[in-house]
């Protein structure tokens, strides 16, 4: 797939939750500037989530709550693990509790993680073509 502006990530988002409605974890790779925030961010939007969405480089971990169709409150966690340099420290932040909470986890960067991340993850790899069209690879 090919997304040739910003607004195709919503179209992206969309098509993320019908067509893996059961995928809670979701691993974006890419580039720096390749879309992997700009997709969360649309991806929220789309569950629902009323506050501002941004990066959580220094925080590692963003929390954001949305209302479920049945009601429920929800959270989705978004990670940015750029500047994790071991599993161990993924380990040390609580990085598994996220993954087995049933929540929705969208991870930035999971390379360094990969050996954590079970094939049940959604793996999404975003690449900036030379044109600045995005090409997208769902795993």
């Amino acid at each position: 797939m090919t997304i040739k502006q910003a607004e195709g990530m919503k179209d992206l988002a969309q098509e993320v939750l019908h067509q893996y409605p059961d995928r809670r974890i979701i691993a974006l790779s890419g580039d720096l500037g390749a879309g992997k925030t700009t997709f969360t961010q649309q991806f929220a939007y789309l569950l629902g989530v009323k506050t501002a969405i941004t990066s959580p480089t220094f925080s590692l971990v963003n929390e954001y709550e949305y209302q479920d169709v049945e009601g429920q409150i929800r959270t989705l966690y978004h990670m940015d693990l750029y500047r994790i340099n071991s599993t161990e420290e993924a380990l040390d932040f609580g990085f598994e509790e996220y993954l087995d909470s049933g929540e929705y986890c969208l991870i930035e960067w999971p390379q360094i993680v990969e050996n954590l991340l079970s094939d049940e993850v959604l793996r999404i790899h975003l690449e900036i073509m030379e044109d600045s069209s995005r090409k997208v690879l769902i795993l």
